[in-house]
């Protein structure tokens, strides 16, 4: 049986293959009905994931992505796929199992995602048994990257920064404030466009404004949603995503800070999705 699996966030999604005994990657554009229509995914589908296959059937499908926990959402989804991959089983879930799945395995834990948007949840080694609630980029999100990459147009469009980060800014986005604030609030997908200015506080790190923004924001995180659970201080803390990797440094040092006790931390849970369907 020839096994799909995908893991999609906002910005990106990452699809496996497993067939023969093979793995075969690819990745496509991230997958979200808050953004993407039926019409839209069937789109994303065909042209970016379907040539990738090269005519290899699909039997089954097992889709973890973002934005899907609500029901009529993941019927969206479901349907997409369905039209795309026909005679295929399809299963569709939200990001989070996925991530409760790659990094505790049938083990109790907390599971946390941070990436483009944020979430969490105490995973007791069979479902999701708590979960703190997401309210998006806008209201939430706290410790991802559309929330650093808010924080980093602030400081520049408050002129916050100081000359040195502000000078590295205009070198490096070449940027007015009206074109920010036309793609923030008038262009499609504003959470992936904030989250793209997080890669400049991985590029100036050391320098206090930054460390400053990183620490706050990751802190809001765990104040938020972590202290909220608590497990939090009986099983494993576990991270996924781009910005969990990148700043793992500062992660363990909350970690310490609250007296969590530290789990894995991983820049994509692929491969534990693999080991968890091969299992």
């Amino acid at each position: 049986m020839n096994i799909l699996i995908a893991d999609s966030g906002s910005t990106k999604c990452e699809w496996c293959l497993l067939y023969d005994g093979k793995k075969k990657k690819i990745e496509t554009l991230g997958i979200s009905p808050y953004f993407l229509e039926e019409a839209g995914i069937v789109g994303v589908l065909q042209r970016e994931l379907v040539p990738g296959l090269k005519k290899l059937t699909v039997d089954e499908i097992y889709y973890y992505g973002t934005g899907v926990m609500h029901p009529e959402n993941r019927k969206v989804v479901q349907k997409a796929i369905g039209k795309v991959f026909r005679g295929a089983r399809v299963h569709v879930t939200h990001d989070l199992m996925g991530a409760a799945l790659s990094l505790c395995g049938d083990t109790k834990g907390i599971a946390c995602i941070l990436g483009t948007g944020s979430n969490s949840c105490y995973f007791d080694g069979r479902k999701i048994a708590k979960n703190s609630p997401g309210l998006g980029f806008v209201l939430g999100d706290e410790g991802s990257g559309a929330y650093l990459g808010k924080k980093v147009i602030q400081y520049y469009l408050y002129n916050t920064f100081d000359e040195e980060l502000r000078y590295k800014f205009d070198a490096k986005y070449a940027i007015n404030s009206n074109e920010i604030l036309e793609n923030v609030y008038k262009k499609p997908l504003p959470n992936r466009y904030l989250a793209s200015y997080a890669a400049f506080l991985g590029e100036n790190r050391g320098h206090y404004m930054i460390e400053n923004i990183i620490e706050d924001g990751l802190n809001d995180f765990f104040f938020q949603h972590l202290c909220k659970y608590r497990e939090s201080w009986k099983f494993p803390i576990h991270f996924v995503g781009g910005v969990a990797y990148g700043f793992r440094d500062v992660i363990k040092e909350l970690c310490h800070g609250y007296e969590f006790e530290q789990g894995k931390i991983l820049q994509k849970p692929m491969d534990g999705l693999i080991k968890y369907h091969q299992n």
